[in-house]
């Protein structure tokens, strides 16, 4: 069938500094219990979503030093070299299919315990570690410690490009993250030009983005990914208040702002308690205050509901992650005027379950995800059951399997 000309618009291309993306549909980074521990089964995965259509592809967080080491999830890392063939074999699916690939750095401060690295812990106070009751206490960095993270992360970037990803995603949200550490107050009590006012608690991130943009600018396109609201009222972000301030003090640098709501429990809301777009609200003044192109998600499913978050100025491009698990076919179905055969993300967070038990993820809607690789299973071409008849004891029956 032909495309119902009211979705155009979401096939328009959008430029990202120096590239530009053929549509509006961007899988926004996003765990999945593969990563580098199945870094097969975690390249198929993301391989089947370029092919299903997605313009940008990108992969989970990425740890870029073994002072952020992850395990016992299975993310990503690009720590060296040694990191970037299983990395350039998921940019290559991605391209194959017309799709720009992007990567998400990340070091996550004083959650990380380093539990394979036995790296002492960083960020910016003295404090225990707070992810899954770590046994190991997190230090201040010093003014030498910011100089090397900054250098980590934009060798980390350079890396990345040498990968072949077209896109580095670079991450402050979900207070997860050394970024998003250094701008909260509960977590940054320093007394020197990285703690106290707003402008000094967000000066870690803008010199991440600026270093990146002189590292790989000029060829990469550099997406700030940041939380405007922490939904804790007055004990973190607003929106309506730090939040909008420091996009407004930033607002020009990166070449595309990816916005949303922290941390992932009201990111990811369940379709029980958060309608479709329901990040809209907090989200919509970021077009207001920069010429960059923004995106946000919101667990968007319907095509009408993405349509209008465009043409309403709320965004340009259309996040989704749940949403890219449950159909990673949703683009092409849209694009052939196949809406009815869309499988609708219900929310249930049954993918966020696995990973977070550090194992592949799952998805109640699509019982491929996690299997393209191992068991090529496609979630659009399902073989028939093969008719077989089994003998025993001198006894046939017939039966499918």
């Amino acid at each position: 069938m032909p495309r119902d000309p009211r979705y155009d618009i979401l096939f328009e291309p959008v430029k990202i500094g120096p590239v530009t993306t053929k549509n509006r549909f961007y899988q926004v980074p996003h765990c999945n219990g593969m990563g580098r521990l199945h870094p097969d089964s975690m390249v198929a995965m993301r391989g089947m979503k370029a092919e299903g259509g997605w313009g940008i592809v990108s992969t989970e967080q990425c740890d870029f030093h073994p002072t952020a080491d992850t395990t016992s999830y299975c993310e990503t890392k690009l720590w060296d070299d040694t990191d970037i063939p299983y990395l350039a074999g998921m940019c290559n699916e991605v391209h194959k299919h017309g799709g720009l690939a992007a990567v998400e750095l990340v070091h996550n401060g004083h959650d990380t315990g380093n539990l394979y690295s036995r790296e002492v812990p960083i960020g910016p106070m003295d404090r225990p570690v707070t992810w899954l009751n770590h046994p190991v206490q997190a230090r201040a960095m010093d003014r030498e410690d910011i100089r090397a993270y900054r250098r980590w992360h934009r060798d980390a970037a350079l890396r990345a490009r040498k990968a072949g990803f077209d896109i580095v995603v670079v991450y402050a949200g979900h207070d997860g993250t050394m970024p998003s550490h250094f701008l909260a107050r509960r977590h940054n009590q320093r007394t020197d030009e990285y703690g106290g006012s707003l402008e000094n608690r967000v000066r870690l991130y803008r010199e991440l983005l600026e270093d990146t943009l002189d590292a790989v600018g000029d060829t990469m396109g550099v997406v700030a990914r940041f939380a405007v609201d922490e939904m804790m009222g007055p004990d973190g972000l607003e929106w309506e208040g730090e939040g909008r301030d420091a996009i407004e003090m930033m607002a020009e640098i990166p070449h595309m702002w990816d916005v949303n709501v922290a941390d992932w429990d009201n990111d990811s809301m369940t379709s029980r308690f958060a309608p479709e777009g329901y990040q809209e609200e907090y989200v919509a003044f970021v077009k207001q205050v920069t010429s960059k192109p923004v995106s946000t998600v919101g667990r968007y499913t319907s095509p009408d509901a993405m349509v209008s978050a465009i043409k309403r100025g709320i965004v340009d491009l259309i996040g989704a992650a749940r949403p890219s698990i449950a159909d990673p076919f949703l683009p092409k179905k849209v694009e052939e005027g196949r809406i009815e055969d869309i499988r609708e993300c219900i929310g249930c967070n049954i993918c966020a379950a696995w990973n977070n038990v550090s194992a592949p993820s799952r998805c109640t809607q699509n019982p491929t995800f996690g299997e393209e690789w191992r068991k090529s299973w496609h979630p659009e071409q399902i073989a028939p059951k093969e008719f077989r008849i089994a003998c025993a004891g001198g006894r046939c029956r017939a039966g499918r399997s």
